[in-house]
């Protein structure tokens, strides 16, 4: 059953079974890192994604809205969200048809009786600036755009998938209407336009946030400037430019 509510901490209770509090642990979250420098970018903004993980609700807006977009076939897509509870015999991580119906409400009874704390956590390409899918493409249709996204040139992808296995993210796929990589662009279309990406646009909390590094008004640089953050596997040094607040470290 998908969510209809906002209520986020009314949901994640009901979700674990009984009358378990979700309160997480001050040891349960990442070290923050520190802010990335911006680039000196003479072609325009330096862009960047940021995802409020105690924001995120599981409602599978996000996910709907991205297919709808751009058109993404059923079996595959662009981003997804999961969702991690912890208990004291490891972490319990589902993520129904990839959250586009939201969730049940109820994870296995065994599992929300020993739960400790839980969180959505949505996902999507990182468009690194050290993109290790940029350097294994053969053919160089994998680029970095002047603006700084990481993007697919479908004239000349072969479809090899040498980029999805080089993805430490799990963000690529073969689009199986196109045979060609395909993955989250941050709607590439929309932003040159002036426009948000389909999924901020749709999410009810404000979970997920876009904007430009070098604008201290965006809602991007606030973040940087106020709040701890992290990334997603900072051990890669892919230098990625989507960032996490309140992210559990047993997030992978």
């Amino acid at each position: 059953m998908a969510i209809n509510s906002i209520d986020r901490r009314n949901f994640l209770k009901g979700m674990l079974s009984g009358s378990l509090s979700v309160a997480v642990p001050a040891g349960a979250w990442t070290l923050p890192i520190r802010a990335p420098q911006r680039e000196t970018n003479d072609n325009g903004p330096d862009y960047a994604f940021v995802v409020d993980v105690n924001q995120c609700i599981g409602c599978g807006k996000c996910v709907e809205a991205c297919k709808g977009e751009n058109h993404v076939p059923d079996e595959v897509t662009r981003t997804w969200v999961e969702r991690y509870v912890a208990t004291d015999r490891g972490i319990y991580v589902d993520s129904p048809k990839t959250a586009l119906e939201g969730f049940p409400e109820a994870v296995p009874e065994a599992v929300g009786k020993r739960a400790k704390w839980a969180a959505f956590v949505p996902k999507l390409c990182n468009h690194c600036k050290q993109a290790p899918c940029v350097q294994v493409c053969p053919v160089g249709a994998t680029f970095r755009s002047p603006e700084g996204f990481v993007l697919v040139d479908p004239a000349h992808c072969i479809g090899c998938g040498y980029c999805m296995q080089a993805c430490p993210y799990g963000a690529r796929f073969i689009n199986p209407v196109t045979h060609i990589a395909d993955k989250c662009t941050w709607c590439y279309h929309r932003v040159v336009k002036g426009l948000l990406p389909a999924c901020v646009t749709v999410c009810p909390t404000g979970a997920r946030r876009f904007g430009d590094l070098d604008d201290p008004r965006s809602p991007v640089s606030e973040v940087f400037a106020t709040d701890n953050y992290s990334t997603l596997k900072p051990y890669m040094h892919t230098d990625s430019m989507c960032f996490y607040l309140n992210l559990p470290r047993e997030v992978i």
